[in-house]
C-alpha cells in the first residue's frame, strides 16, 4: 500500500509552496501546466486525498479567525480575546471563541469543528490535560494541512508556529528579587504543577531568585496546586506550618486566597506577610488589600496574536519554516499586599 502523504511534504518533496500544490490539485490557471501536471502525477501516486481542511484554505476564505482557551473566567483570557476582536475586526476578520474547559478531548474537538472550513486559522492556549499528555497531533494536522496556528501564553516546544509569550521566567525572578530587595527571606510560592508550562516557568524564576542571593531552598515552602479550585486547604496548611514572612503566587486566584487565609490566620496584610501576585485582572485590583501584581498585558498579547496570524493569512506565499515567539513585556504594579517595594 502507498504511503499517504499531506500537502506539506508534496511542496516539500517537489520543492514548491504549500499554496502551489494546492492551486495545481484545483487546476489553477495561475500555475504552469507542466507544475500541475507534476504535482497531479506526485500526488496520485502516494495516493493523497484532499480532506475538508485543506479545501478551505486559500481557496474558500472564511475571514474568521478560530480562538480556543483553556477557560472564561480567567481575566487574562478575557483581556486576550479583547485585543484579538480589536485587531481582527479593523482587519475585516470575525473571531470564533472555543473553550477547552482544560479538557485535551475538548480541545481536539473545537479543533476539528473549527478547522471543518469555518475559520481561516487559529489562536490558541493549551489546555493542563493537552500539556500534560504531550499529545499535540491535532494541531500537527492542522499545520500540515497548511491553516496557520499562533499559540499564545501556554504554549509547547514540541510544536512549530508563531508564538507570542512573557518571559514568565524572567518575570517571576524579578518579582522575587524585588522581595529579596526590600529584606524578605522567608518567601513561600503557591504554584502549579510542573506540567503547567507557565507555572513551571514561574517556578523556575522564583527558585533562580532564591539561589542568586544566597538563599536556601527550602521545599516545605513551595506547594504545587493541581486542582485551582480546592487550594484553599493546601495554602492554608503551608501558612499554618511555616513562619512565613511573604509569599510568591503565580495566579492572582492564588494571591487572594493566600490574603482571605491569612486573615483566617489573624496574620495582616502586608505587616505580617507580604503578598505578590501573577496576571493582574479585575480581582488583583478589588481585592482587600489589593494585590501587587505581575502585568500580563493580555491586551497587548491578543494584538500581536492577531497581527501575527493576519499576516499568515494575507501573505502571498507559505513561510511554514520561518516562525517567529514574539515576547511581550511585563512589569510589576505596586499595590496595597506589600510595603512600598524598593
Amino acid at each position: 500500500m502507498k504511503r499517504k502523504v499531506t500537502l506539506k511534504q508534496i511542496a516539500k518533496e517537489l520543492d514548491v509552496s504549500i499554496s502551489t500544490v494546492s492551486k495545481s490539485l484545483r487546476d489553477s490557471p495561475e500555475i504552469s501546466e507542466d507544475t500541475r501536471q507534476k504535482v497531479q502525477a506526485f500526488a496520485k501516486l502516494y495516493n493523497y486525498k484532499p480532506n475538508l481542511i485543506a479545501l478551505s484554505l486559500k481557496n474558500k476564505k472564511t475571514k474568521t479567525i478560530g480562538i480556543i482557551i483553556p477557560e472564561i473566567v480567567h481575566h487574562f483570557f478575557a483581556t486576550v480575546i479583547s485585543g484579538i476582536e480589536h485587531i481582527a475586526n479593523e482587519k475585516g476578520y470575525n473571531v470564533i471563541v472555543c473553550l477547552s474547559d482544560e479538557s485535551f478531548d475538548k480541545e481536539v474537538i473545537n479543533m476539528e469543528m473549527l478547522a471543518n472550513g469555518s475559520i481561516d486559522g487559529f489562536i490558541m492556549s493549551l489546555s493542563k490535560e493537552t500539556q500534560l499528555k504531550k499529545d499535540f497531533h491535532h494541531i500537527s494536522e492542522v499545520i500540515n494541512q497548511g491553516m496557520p496556528v499562533v499559540m499564545f501564553d501556554r504554549v509547547t516546544n514540541d510544536i512549530l508556529c508563531d508564538k507570542v509569550i512573557i518571559d514568565d521566567s524572567l518575570a517571576a525572578y524579578e518579582a522575587v528579587q524585588d522581595l529579596i530587595n526590600n529584606g524578605f527571606k522567608k518567601i513561600g510560592l503557591i504554584t502549579t504543577v510542573d506540567y503547567v508550562s507557565v507555572g513551571k516557568l514561574r517556578t523556575e524564576g522564583y527558585l533562580k531568585a532564591l539561589k542568586s542571593n544566597g538563599i536556601a531552598i527550602d521545599e516545605n515552602l513551595i506547594v504545587k496546586i493541581e486542582d485551582i479550585d480546592n487550594c484553599a486547604e493546601q495554602i492554608e496548611k503551608l501558612m499554618t506550618n511555616h513562619p512565613l514572612d511573604s509569599i510568591f503566587a503565580v495566579n492572582e486566584l492564588f494571591a487572594v486566597t493566600a490574603i482571605k487565609t491569612a486573615k483566617k490566620l489573624n496574620l495582616k496584610v502586608p505587616e505580617d506577610i507580604a503578598v505578590i501576585g501573577f496576571t493582574d485582572g479585575i480581582i488583583s485590583n478589588y481585592s482587600s488589600p489589593s494585590i501587587t501584581t505581575v502585568s500580563q498585558n493580555g491586551i497587548k498579547m491578543g494584538n500581536k496574536a492577531a497581527q501575527m496570524l493576519i499576516e499568515r493569512l494575507e501573505s502571498e506565499e507559505e513561510e511554514e519554516e520561518h516562525y517567529k515567539t514574539e515576547v511581550i513585556e511585563t512589569h510589576l504594579v505596586q499595590r496595597e499586599s506589600t510595603p512600598a517595594l524598593q
